[in-house]
């Protein structure tokens, strides 16, 4: 939200920024900190090593230019961030569509 408020008073009109923490974390890494965060460590990611066509391997959020334009720096950690979206998750309700989206990507060829 920080970065946010700032742009709306900054000259970062037009403008591409990334906002994240700028430390690179691997989908297994961020899958184990949810499933702590849901109170429920027990959980392990499923790690098929299919991906889709196109799909960047490996990516993490440059903030140099927010850094600069902005002043924009990192105010959460994953771990805390993880927990206030744990909270609001427990106000929703879930839908499991997982078989679904992948039935999807792989009969459009998506998959590889």
């Amino acid at each position: 939200m920080q970065a946010c408020l700032r742009a709306l008073t900054s000259s970062a009109s037009g403008l591409a920024l990334n906002v994240g923490s700028g430390v690179s974390q691997t989908v297994l890494e961020v899958a184990s900190a949810m499933a702590k965060a849901t109170g429920r460590p027990h959980i392990s990611a499923e790690i098929s090593g299919k991906y889709r066509v196109g799909d960047i391997r490996h990516c993490f959020a440059d903030i140099s230019l927010a850094s600069r334009v902005l002043e924009y720096r990192p105010g959460v950690k994953l771990a805390r961030g993880l927990e206030e979206l744990s909270e609001w998750l427990r106000t929703q309700i879930a839908v499991d569509r997982v078989d679904e989206a992948r039935a999807q990507l792989s009969s459009r060829g998506l998959t590889l």
